[in-house]
């Protein structure tokens, strides 16, 4: 379709009838293209050697490897819909950071909100800045040129943030969620509601503790634990 984004999309499931299904779907909606099936979680593993993908629409029971054990396979994770008749699993599958989580069986509305939730995730993935690009940061009357590599990690303070790089401190009035967002995603995390760190510039973890390179230490949040654990572990 002129103007918009086509999404290449892996289903991996092992009923024939819930591929039928995502496939009628999927025809609904002409950005989709379906360019991948596979009724194994081995297999779709290795076609993502081969092919690369935008989003996996994923079962999670399935013979020899559940679809998140699959996932903590990947060197690389596309968008994820979880499509499942167990719904056990929904609290787990968000470690994984996947965009939905549907119930078989879903009806087309559902299904299209699920994709509309990847697609929105895709875009704002590919508007951060790479890390070659630079910032430019409003600080006591002066622009500030920085590039994201620099930064260590960046805390909220108030209705303003502080951005540290090495022993220097940015003081700008931003939100966390606003900065962070122009941040690139492969090196930067939130382990707390008051900090996204650049996982380049930490020295250790111990427990819910973070040193960073600068010698600060930062808590980690217990409900960020899990999920940032695999970040840095390339999960």
């Amino acid at each position: 379709m002129r103007g918009k984004k086509m999404l290449k999309c892996l289903i991996v499931d092992d009923e024939p009838l819930a591929h039928d299904v995502i496939l009628d779907y999927a025809s609904e909606l002409d950005y989709l293209n379906i360019c991948a099936q596979a009724y194994r979680p081995l297999k779709a593993i290795e076609m993502l050697q081969e092919i690369e993908v935008d989003l996996i629409f994923l079962d999670i029971q399935m013979p020899k490897l559940n679809g998140l054990q699959m996932l903590s396979l990947l060197d690389h994770q596309p968008q994820v819909i979880i499509t499942t008749a167990y719904e056990e699993y929904a609290l787990q599958s968000y470690d994984y950071n996947v965009a939905d989580y549907l119930l078989k069986p879903f009806r087309l509305d559902r299904f299209i909100q699920a994709v509309e939730k990847a697609k929105h995730n895709i875009e704002k993935e590919s508007s951060h800045l790479s890390e070659n690009e630079y910032l430019l940061i409003k600080s006591d009357k002066k622009l500030i040129k920085v590039k994201p590599q620099e930064i260590q990690y960046v805390e909220s303070y108030g209705n303003y943030i502080k951005i540290w790089i090495d022993d220097d401190v940015i003081v700008t009035p931003q939100t966390l969620t606003s900065f962070s967002d122009q941040l690139p995603p492969s090196d930067f995390f939130k382990i707390h509601k008051s900090f996204v760190v650049n996982k380049k510039h930490f020295t250790f973890i111990e427990g819910n503790s973070l040193q960073m390179n600068n010698g600060n230490t930062l808590a980690i949040s217990k409900n960020y634990k899990h999920a940032f654990m695999q970040f840095i572990e390339g999960k």
